[in-house]
């Protein structure tokens, strides 16, 4: 999706202005190099601030200053040479956004022959310091450890890469879900499930870790937008329900007219809020409109889901968190839960009612009608489906009892076998450390019993995530 706010990524070189009438050509030389950085970093489809060399503490300063004006989210610090540590301070603590040290060397190594037969040592030295940005990294590392500054290195190569480059665009990735969930509306309709203790959060902590904005919503306002809905939007919504699911025979035109009515009207809500995710649930008792919303409301949240609005069920609100960073990072997000498990195979089944994502779907999702929703009132359609087969990731916010949050994440792999097909969302789960070890580890960090899946496997993504949002992250496997 297109961001009003889109990542804004800072980028500078630093170097000492004393070498430029020494060594011939060295500035522009590695001026060059950060000119290569930069093309890199909008390779990956990133808005680069780029200041070029900062040499003096003067422009470091200045810099500062800039950065701030244009807002950046991160700054990318290419280590060109060596340079005074003020020269980088200044930056940096004026821009007071996290800060990646890049100490990327031009090539694998200096052509030692060529340059030992050089026969201008001054030459020689100017050379010697095109390759050298390994040398002021601990002076940095050391002022921005005693300046309290986090901060992270990336050790290669400005060329011929993978591995750092591949590095960079992960800190990149995490970066922009950063932004995202700093910008991102979520919606809370209607009230927690009575007794699930483990669920409630503190919004406001929500708000302070991730950013954002809660919209609190009352289900009222979407029985009010279903009556607005004419029959032919009606129609036109049920034969979008055709293309996109696999409908089962058993389903009425009454119930698909329904789904229809209640999805048309979520997609009224979240324009008007300009919601990015949702929690949601109702019991639905005692006002007969509101009971025909929430048991109609499956297909139109699974179809939001799809458009990078993920839902999540029983008003889960940690849980739109995770499924919402999933999203962001390209993987779905799908609602789920233990559902049992398979010690002759040594899997876990985990799913869960409500919306299903249509995009990390094995197949063609099913749509199958329930005559009771299991704990919740009412009855009408809901969505069947299993995790595309191979490497997933597990994604739980979890809030500890002193008032932080955690991100716990689990990678391994959906497998083919059997499933339940109770017309729920649910896909069998394999762990490197097997079924058992792994929801013992999973259970001992105290998250809820609800969690995002995404396919991929992107734990090194969520763990940099993290370290933005000064967010710890424990992986259990």
């Amino acid at each position: 999706m297109k961001q009003k706010y889109p990542l804004k990524v800072g980028l500078f070189g630093i170097g000492l202005e004393a070498y430029w009438s020494q060594f011939e050509g060295l500035q522009t030389r590695l001026e060059g190099f950060i000119e290569i950085v930069a093309q890199k970093i909008n390779a990956f489809d990133a808005e680069v601030v780029n200041l070029g060399l900062i040499d003096t503490p003067e422009k470091a300063v200045e810099a500062g200053h800039q950065f701030r004006q244009a807002d950046v989210d991160i700054i990318f610090l290419y280590v060109t040479t060596y340079a005074l540590s003020s020269t980088v301070l200044p930056v940096v603590q004026r821009a007071k956004v996290p800060v990646i040290i890049l100490n990327l060397s031009p090539e694998a190594a200096i052509d030692y022959a060529t340059f030992n037969a050089m026969t201008d040592r001054t030459k020689m030295t100017g050379e010697w310091l095109a390759y050298c940005s390994a040398c002021p990294v601990p002076e940095i590392a050391n002022v921005f450890k005693r300046a309290n500054i986090k901060f992270y290195q990336i050790t290669g190569m400005l060329n011929n890469d993978p591995e750092c480059w591949n590095e960079v665009e992960e800190w990149l990735s995490a970066a922009k879900v950063a932004n995202i969930m700093s910008h991102n509306r979520l919606g809370a309709m209607g009230h927690y499930y009575s007794g699930m203790l483990d669920i409630y959060t503190d919004l406001t902590l929500q708000l302070a870790s991730f950013g954002g904005h809660i919209e609190i919503i009352e289900v009222d306002e979407l029985s009010a937008l279903r009556k607005e809905i004419s029959e032919p939007a009606i129609a036109n919504r049920v034969s979008e329900f055709y293309q996109l699911f696999d409908i089962q025979a058993d389903c009425s035109h009454y119930e698909l007219a329904r789904a229809a009515k209640t999805s048309l009207a979520l997609d009224k809500l979240t324009e008007k809020y300009d919601l990015g995710s949702l929690a949601y649930y109702y019991k639905g008792t005692g006002i007969s409109e509101n009971e025909e919303t929430m048991s109609s409301i499956i297909l139109g949240t699974s179809l939001l889901t799809a458009r990078n609005i993920p839902v999540a069920g029983e008003y889960e609100i940690k849980n739109a968190q995770a499924m919402k960073i999933m999203d962001s990072f390209g993987a779905g997000g799908s609602f789920t839960e233990y559902y049992a498990m398979d010690f002759k195979d040594d899997v876990v089944l985990m799913g869960h009612d409500g919306p299903g994502h249509l995009k990390i779907a094995e197949a063609k999702i099913k749509v199958k009608p329930l005559q009771v929703f299991h704990g919740k009132i009412g009855n009408g359609l809901s969505v069947e489906m299993a995790i595309k087969q191979g490497p997933v990731t597990l994604l739980s916010v979890v809030e500890t009892r002193d008032g932080k949050l955690q991100l716990l994440i689990a990678e391994g792999e959906s497998v083919a076998g059997p499933i339940l097909e109770i017309g729920n969302t649910n896909s069998r789960y394999k762990f490197s450390i097997g079924a058992r070890k792994f929801v013992n580890d999973w259970n001992n960090h105290g998250p809820a019993h609800h969690c995002a899946v995404g396919v991929d496997h992107i734990a090194s993504k969520i763990k940099k995530l993290g370290y933005l949002l000064k967010i710890e992250t424990i992986q259990v496997c």
